[in-house]
């Protein structure tokens, strides 16, 4: 069993490992374990390995499913591991497995269990069915030693390695002899409509060894596997070296018997450190192998950008104020531009209420989005400790609703409003109501269809404590103190008599304004969201954190500096509803995001199926919305800050 550190105590191990003169410390919080060989170990040592299997998935498919569904091998002593709340969120079901060796014991060509399916039973061909179904939408395993993946390597493209850690069940060649997925790998699999299972695998573990770095045991820095399809002639002595693969015809006309069989062999390798032991896979991820210069030159161009939109923002502000601060102010009255709108530019906007709510929940989504980057950057998130990047941001966001609280409450007040009440119930209850009904609805379509990502019902019971317990009330803390106290103070006195608006310009109309407002953030990120949806819905790991924090900050000056630029201009055309304008603006990022999903899933995945396409859909929803609170919040509070500035430095009679 891994032994794993809790995450009240990360902080306290990494300032200890920063400031005490220890050994090396490795950041993900995992503790490593020894192992040694049988009878030449101490109590600290472990002498048998074990291999835990996964849920299994599919990029044409959103349903995973339990590794008991598909009929393999049963441990008899099943158990599982403690999994975190990230883990059963993601739909991570781990648990034990009868492959099970000792530490440097070799094993050849091993019998785990044999499974036989009669064809006149109905029971055994529903089974059977399902293990067809599997091969036939390309379903991996999952395989876990040392709380590391099992991965299947082999090359690619221009001789390069790649490390998938998964493997597939089988493969099936269609009825016009085109072996699909995994059938490429061997010239055997020839036979049309015939499904091939993989019930061989030759496993290789990799160690490093302790006594040359003057510590005990051996640790493992690599399990590799490679699948094969043997139909073994006798059940009770297999041979794996028969080259006749398992065939399993899609008609079920004859019993059919598989035999599953391992070999196990051990190497020592003492250039791979145990700190580092997941480089290799990270490394030969498909489409991570990224192409830095095209990526830095984008954000080259987003900070060019900015740095334009700074500058030209400072020279003509500065101009403006230093006209209308001049001392003839009859030749300043008779000017227009953003100072005639002085009365009228912060008068509360309409649906003040809804606009609190949402900036509330847009400023606990910023300070959990942070808070959760930062601490992915040092490590401390990384695929490693599994489950911990969605524990991390549940725990935060259940933790910062008093933030949410405050500033919802203090903005509402600032607006005029005085149904405090329905205030703070709305902004602890409707965004979080809204994501929950979404991934409530989701859920039902997964215990219908009986995947594993289905969420346990006392998961939704802990979930929902969590909400109503600790958030509900902390918001309920956090709106307290907004109400209590005063209104922000304006820079400016508000008229009685509204201003009149004149005629706009395309350009300055609400609409082309938002729509344009969305291009730039959006440029910043698409790049790194391909990556993003990538590690979501075509199952590989993200790693690329730090990167990711990097353009989080980029993002956060482009929605900052496009907003206030539309702001500004729309104040020179005289147009002072800029409220919900400024929110609306940036937060617009989100729609581009939407419009993307849908050509990632069109043009990049093969999933099919309607229950498929309804909780990607389902599930892009949930991101969007978050997106939208996030982004809009940043729009929002930076031209906040730039109409409070310059109001506040005009001489105004």
């Amino acid at each position: 069993m891994r032994r794993r550190i809790e995450f009240g105590y990360w902080l306290l191990f990494f300032f200890v490992s920063r400031f005490c003169p220890c050994s090396a410390f490795y950041l993900p919080g995992l503790a490593p374990v020894s192992f040694c060989e049988v009878g030449k170990g101490d109590s600290d040592c472990q002498t048998q390995i074990e291999l835990f299997v996964n849920r299994l998935d599919s990029v044409e498919s959103v349903l995973p499913y339990e590794y008991d569904v598909f009929d393999f091998c049963k441990d008899e002593k099943e158990k599982r591991p403690s999994e975190n709340l990230g883990q059963v969120l993601f739909g991570e079901r781990i648990e034990s497995s009868p492959y099970k060796f000792n530490f440097k014991q070799d094993v050849k060509c091993k019998a785990v269990c044999t499974k036989t399916y009669k064809k006149d039973s109905q029971q055994d061909a529903t089974r059977l069915d399902f293990i067809k179904m599997g091969m036939q939408l390309n379903y991996q395993h999952h395989w876990i030693i040392d709380n590391m993946p099992v991965t299947w390597c082999y090359e690619v493209e221009d001789n390069q390695k790649y490390c998938n850690p998964g493997f597939p069940i089988g493969c099936l060649v269609t009825s016009d002899g085109r072996p699909k997925d995994a059938c490429v790998i061997n010239a055997e699999f020839n036979k049309k409509k015939t499904f091939y299972v993989f019930n061989h695998v030759d496993i290789k573990i990799f160690y490093h060894n302790g006594a040359a770095d003057g510590w005990a045991g051996a640790r493992l820095v690599a399990a590799t596997l490679e699948p094969k399809s043997i139909n073994h002639a006798d059940e009770k002595t297999p041979n794996c070296e028969s080259t006749a693969p398992m065939e399993v015809p899609s008609q079920f006309n004859n019993d059919v018997s598989i035999v599953y069989t391992y070999s196990v062999t051990f190497e020592e390798n003492n250039l791979i450190k145990w700190a580092s032991r997941w480089d290799y896979i990270l490394v030969s991820m498909p489409h991570t192998n990224i192409q830095w210069f095209s990526i830095m030159n984008s954000l080259v161009i987003v900070l060019f950008l900015s740095g334009m939109v700074a500058m030209i923002m400072l020279r003509t502000l500065h101009k403006d104020i230093a006209r209308y601060n001049q001392v003839d102010q009859e030749d300043a009255q008779e000017e227009s531009g953003w100072k005639q709108v002085h009365g009228d530019v912060f008068r509360p906007p309409r649906k003040g209420m809804l606009l609190s709510i949402f900036l509330g929940q847009g400023t606990q989504i910023f300070i959990m989005t942070f808070i959760t980057l930062f601490l992915a950057c040092l490590g401390f998130l990384s695929p490693a400790n599994r489950g911990a990047l969605m524990t991390c941001a549940v725990v935060l966001w259940v933790l910062l609703g008093t933030p949410a609280g405050y500033v919802s409450a203090r903005l509402y007040k600032t607006f005029g409003g005085e149904k405090w009440k329905t205030n703070v119930l709305l902004t602890a209850l409707l965004c979080p109501g809204i994501v929950f009904a979404d991934f409530f609805l989701m859920n039902l379509i997964l215990w219908v269809e009986g995947s594993s990502a289905a969420i346990p019902f006392g998961t939704l019971v802990a979930i929902l404590a969590l909400w109503f317990g600790i958030s509900v009330p902390l918001t309920f803390i956090g709106a307290y103190f907004g109400f209590k106290k005063p209104a922000i103070e304006q820079p400016v006195r508000t008229n009685q008599i509204p201003r009149q608006i004149p005629e706009q310009s395309f350009f300055t109309k609400p609409i082309p304004g938002i729509v344009m407002g969305g291009i730039l953030p959006f440029g910043c990120i698409f790049i790194q969201l391909f990556f993003i949806l990538n590690s979501i819905w075509s199952h590989q790991m993200y790693y690329m954190f730090g990167f990711l924090f990097l353009v989080f900050i980029i993002l956060l000056i482009t929605c900052s500096e496009a907003t206030i630029l539309l702001c500004y201009f729309h104040l020179c055309a005289e147009d002072y509803h800029w409220w919900w304008r400024s929110f609306l603006t940036s937060g617009f990022t989100a729609v581009y995001l939407f419009i993307y999903a849908v050509h990632y899933f069109f043009s990049k995945l093969q999933i099919i199926g309607a229950a498929s396409t309804f909780l990607y859909f389902g599930y892009t929803m949930i991101m969007v919305l978050i997106f939208f609170l996030f982004t809009g919040t940043i729009g929002f509070f930076a031209c906040f800050w730039f109409v409070n500035k310059i109001y506040s430095v005009v001489k105004v009679d």
